[in-house]
C-alpha cells in the first residue's frame, strides 16, 4: 500500500486526487495532509481519512481545527511554513503531492525531496523558480519527480519507451481560455467574471486567470524545459480549444505521439500515483464520435503577451523565470481584487521583468531574493497605476 502525503488537499487538485485515493482504498493510504484557510473542508477530510498529521495555513486556524476534533484524537496539528515543511517530510509517507499555488509550493517540494520522498507535481512553479536546484536534489537523493499537469504528464506518458534522444520537440496544447476568439477591443472590456469562466477545466482561480492570459502556458513551457531537459526551441505551444489532445512529441524520424483523453484532472493524478502501473478509473470514456472536431491554431502573442514574455524568461533563465512567476501572482491577486483590468497583465509584469537584471545565478538564496524583489517591484508598479 503507498502512503501518500497532499500539500493543498483542498484545493482542486487536491479533491481530485483525495477522491482517486477515496476510491481505492486498498492501494493508497493518506498519512499527512496541508491546507490552506478552510478548515472546515479539512475537518471533513480528517474524518474521512484519518491523517496522523495535519497543517493549516495560520495558528487560528489551526486551534479551530484543534477545537472541531474530539477530545480523544491522536492527529498531530501543524501550522504556518513550519509546519508545511514538516508535513513535506513526514517520514512515513512515500510519496508527496505537491498541490500548493505559485511559489509556496516551493520550500514544501525541497523539503519533500530532502526527505527522499517521490513527487507528484501540481504546482509548476517550483519548476519556474528552481527548476536546475529541484533536478540536482532529486537526483541526489534518488527520487521521482511525476508531473500531474495534464499536459506534462502527457508527454512523461508519450516518452515511455522512447530513448530521450530520439525527441525532437515536444507540442504542449492549451485550450486558449475563455477569450481565444476575442479581439483587441473585446479584451479590454473584459471583467473579473467573464475571466473565471473556463470553458474545460474547473481549476483554482489564480491558475484559472493564468489560462485567460496564457501565463499558464509559458509557465508550462519553462516547467517542461526541466522536467524533460529540452531547449526552450524544442518546446512549442498549439492552441487546442477542445483539451482532448493534452499534448504531443514528435521523433526525429517524423513520428507524432499524442496522449488524450477527456479533460479530467483525475487521469494524470492517478498515473503520477500508480506510475509505472495504472489502475482502473471510473470516470467517462472519451468518445471521438461525439466530439465534433480537433482543431488546433497558433497562439496569438500580440493578444496574449503573456506567452512571449515567459519564452524570453525562460531563455534568459537564472532567477528571471523567479521574477516572471512573481510579478505575474501579485498582478493576477490585483486583478482579483478588481485594481487592475485584465489587459493590465502583462504590460505590469513586462515592466517587472525590464527593471531585472538578466543573470546565470540560479542559486536558491538568488532565487528567493528574486522573487521577494519582485514582489515589492510590482507592487510599486502597482501603486503608480492607483495613483
Amino acid at each position: 500500500m503507498k502512503k501518500i502525503t497532499i500539500l493543498g488537499s483542498t484545493g482542486s487538485i487536491g479533491l481530485s486526487a483525495l477522491d482517486v485515493i477515496g476510491k481505492n482504498p486498498e492501494r493508497f493510504q493518506i498519512v499527512a495532509l496541508a491546507a490552506g484557510k478552510n478548515v472546515k473542508l479539512l475537518k471533513k477530510q480528517i474524518d474521512i481519512f484519518k491523517p496522523k498529521i495535519v497543517s493549516a495555513s495560520t495558528k487560528e486556524n489551526a486551534f479551530k481545527l484543534s477545537q472541531s476534533l474530539p477530545l480523544n484524537n491522536k492527529i498531530k496539528i501543524l501550522y504556518g511554513k513550519e509546519g508545511l515543511n514538516e508535513i513535506a517530510a513526514f517520514p512515513a509517507a512515500d510519496i508527496v503531492v505537491s498541490a500548493i499555488s505559485g511559489a509556496a509550493g516551493l520550500m514544501p517540494t525541497l523539503a519533500a525531496i530532502d526527505a527522499g520522498k517521490d513527487i507528484a507535481l501540481a504546482n509548476k512553479e517550483t519548476m519556474v523558480m528552481a527548476g536546475e536546484i529541484v533536478n540536482r536534489r532529486a537526483k541526489l537523493k534518488k527520487v521521482k519527480i511525476l508531473p500531474v499537469d495534464s499536459e506534462h504528464s502527457a508527454i512523461f506518458q508519450c516518452l515511455q519507451g522512447e530513448k530521450i534522444e530520439n525527441l525532437r520537440r515536444i507540442i504542449l496544447t492549451a485550450s486558449g481560455g475563455p477569450f481565444i476568439n476575442f479581439n483587441v477591443n473585446q479584451l479590454k472590456q473584459v471583467k473579473l467574471n467573464q475571466a473565471l469562466k473556463h470553458p474545460r477545466w474547473k481549476m483554482g482561480k489564480k491558475i484559472t486567470i493564468d489560462s485567460a492570459t496564457l501565463m499558464n502556458k509559458g509557465l508550462e513551457v519553462i516547467e517542461a524545459k526541466w522536467l524533460f531537459n529540452l531547449d526552450m526551441v524544442k518546446i512549442d505551444v498549439l492552441i487546442h480549444p477542445q483539451s482532448i489532445v493534452h499534448s504531443m512529441i514528435e521523433l526525429i524520424d517524423g513520428s507524432v505521439l499524442a496522449q488524450m483523453g477527456i479533460p479530467d484532472m483525475r487521469i494524470p493524478i492517478a498515473y503520477a500515483l500508480t506510475y509505472p502501473e495504472r489502475i482502473i478509473n471510473n470516470i467517462e470514456s472519451l468518445n471521438l464520435l461525439k466530439t465534433e472536431k480537433l482543431e488546433f491554431l497558433k497562439p496569438d502573442i500580440k493578444k496574449f503577451p503573456c506567452l512571449r514574455l515567459a519564452y524570453e524568461a525562460g531563455i534568459c533563465g537564472g532567477t528571471t523565470p523567479a521574477v516572471l512567476n512573481a510579478a505575474n501572482e501579485i498582478a493576477v491577486a490585483a486583478f482579483l481584487e478588481r485594481k487592475i483590468k485584465f489587459v493590465d497583465l502583462p504590460g505590469i509584469i513586462d515592466k517587472v521583468l525590464n527593471a531585472h537584471v538578466c543573470g546565470n545565478d540560479s542559486s536558491l538564496e538568488s532565487v528567493i531574493n528574486a522573487d521577494f524583489w519582485a514582489r515589492i517591484k510590482t507592487k510599486e508598479i502597482l501603486e503608480r497605476i492607483k495613483s
